[in-house]
């Protein structure tokens, strides 16, 4: 059954918050900014409202994984520090001497009530109203770019996994006490998940039992991280082998990575105003018109986007035509493509990155081939690029039907280039406008990273989709609030 929490526990010593909780503490301005009472609405419907034990308080379990995606630390160590640090307690709505749950909650509530919840797009606006009813969004421009993630599992099996874990523990052990060597199980290299899994039960039986290196802050992190693998996964760890949901993204043309995509929509006063979390594969122009509905209906004038060459493609400079927005990204390839007597066109999509093709199950061209009519040698007209692909592997693709024909050497896609077209996008970047709009760009590169280097975002904390929106929903809802309270002391 739920029920709300209205006001702090009665307790002697709720003094102690102003004593020790300064003013302009993140959490307790966090906590003044922001009416958390929504939750209890867009949760209303997986909780039971009038019959059954009462339920831990949802605001409360939200604010928990609030503070693990803002300080980027596991269940355990959010459980451990709300413990004994007074913010904590403060933003959690807790009295002083009250008992914290148990960390086994969090997950529980992630994946029993925030399973099918919209929580994306329901915190990005909650941010984005906030900012706006504080004056701090003024500019009518947003600024689009994608991040990448790379899955929990990174095509890795969980035996791969577990190593990589146990590794990064012995390894700040070692920086505190070498001679901890002697005391460890010895290691196993057999391949076999199920003597890696014990392995690493001993590994962390030992250092529990040592309280002088246990006690570590930096051992207790890497510590309770391969505990929570081992826990959160040990029944279904021996089928897990990769994440399902993640696919490979291209980079270069040599590099790339296994995971997931969110694609942002930003202000430039640096707030966030739409996410759309893809696969990995997916090209990063196909989600502009999306993270421009996504603006709008957060309350954002969108006069103008401003994003790389992977956003210039016809369909998106068609749609900023048609909607008066003035579309700040310069030509590329991926718009002079001319597909003509395709059928299924957006089969392949060009990554503007690698300077390739991309096949629909994912499969990146290996090479390409330009061929020209001696009659457009001088005007560039009339060119065919050609894309191949690996044809043993479209010999065994689940999508090879209608694309591959049995028996066939080779597999190629061919683009006809044809180079004086879209004459007022290419005006219009030569424009002083275009420009100057276009030195905004940086900011959107800078937010990927303060995602990734200061809240996790590197690597997705969940398997799945759903896991990676939810991921996504509670950082950048950590990372708008703390921009806000930035801009709202710089006023």
């Amino acid at each position: 059954m739920i029920k709300r929490q209205t006001n702090l526990v009665l307790s002697p010593y709720i003094e102690l918050y102003e004593l020790i909780v300064p003013k302009d503490n993140l959490l307790r301005q966090m906590n003044e900014l922001v009416d958390f009472t929504f939750i209890y609405d867009e949760l209303a419907n997986v909780y039971c409202q009038n019959n059954g034990r009462g339920a831990i308080d949802p605001v409360r379990m939200f604010k928990y994984l609030l503070l693990k995606s803002i300080f980027d630390i596991s269940d355990v160590d959010v459980v451990e520090r709300s413990k004994y640090d007074m913010s904590f307690k403060y933003f959690l709505g807790m009295a002083p001497e009250e008992e914290v749950i148990d960390a086994s909650s969090l997950t529980k509530f992630r994946r029993l009530r925030l399973k099918d919840s919209n929580l994306l797009d329901l915190l990005i606006n909650k941010t984005v109203e906030i900012a706006l009813e504080q004056g701090i969004i003024k500019s009518e421009s947003i600024i689009v770019d994608s991040t990448h993630t790379k899955a929990r599992y990174n095509q890795k099996s969980p035996r791969e996994n577990l190593v990589e874990y146990s590794k990064r523990l012995r390894k700040t052990v070692y920086a505190i006490d070498e001679t901890m060597k002697e005391q460890f199980p010895p290691k196993v290299n057999n391949g076999l998940l199920e003597d890696e899994l014990d392995y690493c039960q001993k590994l962390i039986a030992v250092i529990e039992s040592t309280e002088a290196i246990s006690s570590y802050p930096a051992v207790r992190e890497k510590l309770n991280m391969l505990k929570e693998l081992v826990e959160d996964d040990i029944e279904r760890l021996s089928l897990l082998s990769k994440d399902t949901d993640a696919k490979v993204g291209h980079k270069t043309a040599d590099t790339s990575f296994f995971g997931y995509k969110t694609h942002i929509a930003m202000t430039k006063e640096r707030i966030i105003t739409a996410a759309v979390v893809t696969s990995g594969e997916k090209h990063d122009g196909k989600q502009l018109q999306e993270l421009a509905e996504k603006s709008k209906q957060a309350g954002i004038k969108v006069r103008g986007i401003i994003g790389d060459t992977a956003y210039s493609e016809k369909e998106n400079i068609t749609y900023a035509k048609n909607h008066n927005i003035n579309l700040v990204s310069k030509l590329s390839k991926t718009v002079t493509h001319v597909k003509a007597g395709r059928t299924n066109p957006n089969d392949f999509e060009f990554n503007k990155d690698a300077d390739r093709y991309v096949c629909k199950a994912g499969h990146m061209s290996f090479k390409k081939t330009s061929t020209r009519s001696k009659k457009h040698a001088k005007d560039g007209l009339g060119t065919v690029e050609s894309y191949f692909f690996d044809v043993e592997t479209c010999k065994t693709c689940t999508f090879k039907a209608g694309c591959y024909k049995e028996g066939a050497k080779t597999k190629s896609y061919s683009v006809t280039i044809k180079h004086h077209i879209h004459e007022e996008q290419a005006a219009f970047q030569e424009s002083e406008f275009f420009k100057e709009e276009s030195k905004e760009r940086y900011k959107i590169e800078a937010k990927n990273s303060e995602l990734k280097h200061r809240h996790g975002y590197d690597v997705a904390s969940a398997s799945g989709l759903s896991g990676m929106r939810l991921q996504g929903a509670t950082t950048i809802f950590a990372v708008n609030l703390k921009r806000i309270i930035t801009l709202m002391r710089d006023k």
